[in-house]
């Protein structure tokens, strides 16, 4: 089934008292009692532990997973009625090891689903070359090269390219930044909150990483043991009384007042 867009009011995702189990085992419990509301152009960052849940809800927005329990909305249309293709062209997914095809050049993986979409190569080319400029890279350098040739940062960047390639109105990204070191993983991070502001996309995102869920959220959405135990903006997420809310901001090596 084919959705129709959401309208700008809409809520772009919704989880419906979602739970999802391993295998055929009901009492093995990945999440639980998952009811989350995503709208349009809301940058909502998924933070906990490993183990808490995070991916399974990527997975379940994209329809890789299907829930036993609940229902998932993408675009107010569940994701067990969405083409699974369909659904996930019109979903950009960027992982910690960019995944990039090692045998394309940075060029033909930018072009990955425009072409799958049957996009004219003049108007492909020039969105590749419009992509790689979006995340700093100058196409004239980059674009004939192939990923062993490019830095983790580099790559970074070109998966961040290939995922926004077809304009989709929904961007998820787990952990992107994880693997890279600390000074490239902060550039980064400053390189994506400023992108952010230019994108009128719905970007859900997983971390670990309290900085940087205060630096990129418009809203922080925590997660324990399969299930959400607060939710909130970044200001409001560190005054927030909660056991978990607490172990997370112990972590920060200055006052949480000072991101507020």
């Amino acid at each position: 089934m084919n959705a129709k867009p959401a309208s700008i009011s809409e809520n772009l995702i919704e989880f419906r008292d979602v739970a999802y189990h391993i295998n055929d085992i009901p009492t093995r419990m990945i999440v639980s009692d998952i009811s989350l509301r995503i709208p349009r152009g809301e940058t909502l960052v998924l933070l906990g532990r490993s183990g808490s849940g995070k991916t399974t809800l990527l997975k379940l927005i994209n329809g890789m997973l299907l829930p036993p329990k609940g229902v998932v909305l993408v675009q107010n249309c569940a994701t067990t009625e969405w083409n699974p293709i369909r659904l996930r062209r019109g979903i950009g997914y960027v992982i910690q090891e960019a995944g990039l095809f090692p045998h394309f050049t940075v060029a033909e993986n930018v072009a990955l689903v425009p072409t799958l979409e049957n996009w004219d190569a003049p108007r492909t080319a020039a969105r590749v070359q419009e992509m790689l400029h979006l995340v700093g890279l100058d196409p004239r350098d980059f674009a004939h090269r192939l990923p062993r040739e490019l830095s983790g940062g580099q790559r970074q960047r070109v998966g961040v390219a290939r995922a926004l390639a077809a304009d989709p109105p929904i961007l998820l990204m787990d952990e992107p930044f994880g693997a890279l070191d600390p000074v490239t993983r902060a550039e980064l991070q400053r390189e994506f909150s400023a992108l952010v502001r230019r994108l009128d996309k719905t970007i859900v995102f997983v971390t670990h990483d309290l900085r940087e869920a205060l630096l990129l959220a418009s809203r922080i959405v925590l997660l324990q043991a399969g299930r959400i135990v607060a939710s909130a903006t970044p200001q409001e997420f560190l005054r927030l009384d909660h056991a978990e809310v607490r172990a997370f901001t112990s972590s920060l090596s200055v006052s949480p007042g000072a991101f507020v």
